[in-house]
């Protein structure tokens, strides 16, 4: 449903925003996410590009959220790097679909329930969630 741009962007985030006020290496990023350097790092240059992430260079430097994780969520994420497409008029181009079919109105219907739940969830939420699983770790560390 979501690009793999988006979802690239959505572990990025949720990695940093696990770990506030602590500058992450894109290699360390790239590790941890298991996104592929070299594509990370252009996700990471939209990130900074729209402000929720900011690069800090040198030694000890890295990337880090600009707003803190409970002031973003998953849709602001999304919609920096790769938006989802609402359908506002018909794809085909018939003229005589003056409203969107009802095919068309349904899947609009869909987007925008997605984007509205998309938009319920805070970056701090998913760190937070009282799941085992902790995100982008295989297993806990000692």
């Amino acid at each position: 449903m979501i690009s793999k741009t988006a979802e690239y962007a959505l572990r990025a985030i949720a990695c940093m925003g696990g770990q506030v006020d602590c500058p992450l290496s894109a290699n360390l990023l790239a590790e941890q996410t298991q996104v592929p350097r070299r594509y990370l790092t252009r996700v990471l240059q939209d990130l900074c590009a729209a402000g929720l992430v900011q690069s800090r260079p040198g030694p000890g430097g890295g990337y880090e959220l600009v707003k803190p994780p409970e002031a973003l969520t998953i849709l602001d994420v999304i919609n920096t790097v790769d938006p989802i497409e609402r359908i506002k008029q018909c794809p085909l181009g018939l003229k005589t679909h003056t409203e969107l079919c009802p095919l068309h109105a349904e899947l609009d219907k869909a987007y925008a329930a997605t984007e509205k739940a998309f938009a319920s969830v805070t970056i701090k939420e998913l760190i937070n969630s009282t799941s085992p699983i902790i995100p982008l770790c295989d297993s806990m560390k000692s």
